[in-house]
């Protein structure tokens, strides 16, 4: 490869038959002059909501600063220590009754990243602006999506879901306005044609006929792809070769999904379904698609919900049948204590999936994760009596960006939405107030 100052363009497609295809960050996109060694990367933003609080005393540790042991529940992030702060005493006030009586799941899911209390209506609905759709209107001016919206978890029916509060609180927990809910994607294929566009059918007799001859999108592309590589150098070969090998799995499993479906017997529907029936096999796909979101610049911010806010899924893949919201109402029973913690666990476990991938996905002058920050966590503390103060609430992100192996304990009260003051003012989109927000959270250098 000859090296000259010239360079592919950062928003690079590869294109065939009305198909197009981002690629990931190369060195090849920074002028040779400029180069330092690799290409320099954006920050992203994600915030990953785990339903129906935690077993508080399971997740957090004993004992303050960098010299933490990893609890039970929190055991599958012990390879992210150097990555990872734990934030103790956080609190969403309303997501507390203030007056409104029950209702603190609606609550919960409306308030985690708004901080500011839900009307209580089915139909007159307000909340208020999300950070991840603030920090959404400035990195939007640079990506194709100002943000995805995902989730694995089919949202509620019209009405009320809990205690007269509309669904749209329980289903979402991003805002585009105080009145404007952001729906979850749940369905893999959806976010797939999202990100790489298809003008297919949804006519069942269609989409069956589609799912029989269907070729990979790599396949449209494959006479750009070959004259592109005769352009690079070794080093962003492999990375184009990895990508693509990503894009064929993701394809292959959203196929197999689909052709899974279509053999059901089920009633019409505006899209078809072509979720796994698995939770572990469909997070994974929706964490996969995730990674390419980011590692294109397609966008750079993500809102993903495990589950719907007071979720009631069973997890038979870890041996428990009994609803997770049913199970959280323990009363202190020993043994419905051990489950919900089982599920927590397992919750964070699935997140440690995703963490690998964004460390194992090169970019630029490190991985992903090194360019990344993520909030895990929920607006409900203690869900058996459903407590909006002393939230789980933990930030993963490049060594860069924060100071981590750390756990860090707030006095009790302290508002969520300072963190958020702290996230948004790092990635570029600093804010001067937001929710009931008193200022940003001290201690946390390099955030």
């Amino acid at each position: 490869m000859i090296v000259t100052g010239k360079s592919l363009p950062r928003r690079a497609f590869l294109r065939g038959l009305g198909t197009t295809l981002a690629l990931p960050l190369l060195d090849s996109m920074v002028p040779a002059f400029a180069a330092t060694g690799a290409a320099k990367s954006p920050t992203r933003l994600g915030f990953i909501y785990h339903p129906v609080g935690m077993i508080m005393d399971k997740w957090t540790p004993a004992v303050e600063g960098a010299g933490f042991e990893f609890t039970p529940i929190m055991k599958a992030l012990e390879p992210f220590r150097r990555n990872l702060v734990v934030l103790t005493g956080l609190a969403q006030v309303n997501g507390r009754a203030l007056g409104d009586g029950p209702g603190d799941h609606a609550r919960e899911g409306a308030t985690w990243l708004t901080g500011v209390h839900p009307k209580r209506s089915e139909s007159n609905i307000g909340a208020g602006i999300s950070v991840d759709q603030i920090a959404a209107r400035e990195f939007g001016k640079q990506t194709q999506l100002a943000s995805l919206e995902i989730g694995l978890e089919s949202p509620g029916l019209a009405g009320a879901c809990d205690q007269n509060y509309s669904c749209a609180y329980t289903n979402t927990v991003s805002w585009r306005t105080p009145t404007i809910p952001l729906p979850m994607e749940t369905n893999p294929r959806a976010v797939f044609e999202r990100l790489f566009g298809d003008g297919e059918s949804t006519n069942p007799d269609a989409r069956r006929e589609m799912l029989r001859q269907q070729r990979s999108i790599l396949d449209y592309v494959a006479g750009s792809i070959d004259r592109l590589e005769t352009k690079l150098g070794a080093r962003d070969r492999g990375k184009l070769t990895e990508y693509l090998e990503a894009i064929r799995d993701i394809e292959r499993r959203i196929q197999k999904a689909e052709m899974q479906s279509a053999e059901l017997k089920l009633p019409a529907m505006e899209r078809p379904a072509a979720a796994p029936e698995a939770f572990e096999e469909h997070a994974r796909l929706m964490m996969d698609l995730q990674v390419i979101a980011y590692q294109t610049d397609m966008t750079r911010v993500i809102t993903f919900m495990l589950g719907r806010a007071g979720s009631n899924r069973s997890y038979r893949a870890i041996g428990i049948s009994d609803g997770h919201h049913t199970l959280s109402h323990h009363m202190n029973d020993p043994e419905k204590i051990e489950k919900v913690s089982k599920i927590d666990a397992h919750l964070v476990d699935t997140f440690a999936y995703y963490l690998n991938k964004l460390k194992s996905t090169p970019d630029g002058d490190g991985s992903l994760l090194d360019h990344t920050m993520i909030v895990y966590g929920s607006a409900l503390g203690d869900a058996n009596i459903h407590t909006h103060h002393d939230l789980p609430t933990a930030v993963i992100a490049g060594s860069s960006l924060i100071k981590g192996g750390r756990h860090l304990r707030y006095p009790k009260e302290t508002p969520l939405n300072n963190l958020f003051l702290n996230l948004l003012d790092k990635a570029g989109a600093p804010s001067e107030n937001f929710g009931d927000s008193t200022g940003k959270l001290p201690y946390l250098s390099g955030v």
